[in-house]
């Protein structure tokens, strides 16, 4: 199935026809969140085939914030130097990363020739803390937006997808699909997305009307802050931090 979702069109003749694959680096890293990753992997897949790359500091398996491990196939030196596509995630270990030298380096290294430069929730504070966001809109988890993009220089925006120029920034961890989808309709055309949502039913009807601070209320909100202070005040330090 995972092909399929990632491939809507499978006849011969039209895959003898479909652009070239896309070169396509996700970054992986301690304390990820996983659908972060793997939201826009699967929408994004048939896009790059072969040359989707999971890069982190090493190859080999990387545990999410909730332990779920995802592989990296190629570390900082063996993935590509030139893409179309450079995409972070968010997670609990974002802080952390916001201070990995080699990572850094290596963003601001691959950002230099990428066609794009994406991030799906907190992972903007990580492109932010690289500098490739100064002066750009962005958006990211409701929880650090607003208090921690712009010591990172960017402008922020309480969209769930932002394009500004070549940068493209998703909103908290589910907002990565809709990023994945947006993105494919630019890179190849809005029928594609469009038969990418369908064979992957992305038809979301959530149960509450929660998803955002504004539609759940005070005191849900409280309780969600409450989850996430300690990635907010960590994150707030890191940023704090690069600023010196």
């Amino acid at each position: 199935m995972a092909a399929a979702i990632g491939s809507p069109s499978l006849a011969g003749e039209t895959q003898r026809t479909d652009p070239a694959p896309l070169r396509i680096a996700m970054v992986l890293f301690p304390g990820m969140t996983a659908l972060d990753v793997v939201g826009p992997q699967v929408l994004l897949a048939g896009l790059a085939g072969p040359q989707l790359h999971l890069v982190a500091g090493r190859t080999g398996p990387v545990a999410s914030d909730t332990g779920l491990e995802i592989v990296a196939t190629a570390d900082f030196d063996t993935c590509p130097r030139d893409l179309d596509i450079l995409l972070v995630p968010g997670g609990d270990g974002t802080p952390d990363q916001m201070a990995d030298v080699a990572l850094l380096a290596f963003l601001r290294d691959r950002a230099e020739r990428a066609a794009w430069i994406g991030s799906v929730c907190t992972g903007s504070l990580i492109l932010g803390a690289a500098g490739l966001l100064t002066g750009y809109r962005a958006t990211s988890h409701w929880c650090v937006r607003d208090a921690v993009l712009p010591l990172l220089g960017a402008i922020s925006v309480a969209e769930r997808v932002v394009f500004d120029r070549n940068r493209v920034t998703a909103a908290g961890v589910s907002a990565g699909l809709d990023l994945a989808l947006a993105l494919s309709a630019r890179l190849r055309d809005p029928d594609y997305a469009r038969t990418s949502q369908l064979v992957a039913e992305y038809a979301p009807q959530p149960p509450f009307a929660a998803g955002t601070p504004e539609a759940a209320g005070p005191a849900i909100t409280q309780a969600a802050m409450s989850m996430l202070k300690e990635l907010t005040e960590r994150s707030l330090a890191a940023a704090r931090a690069r600023r010196g």
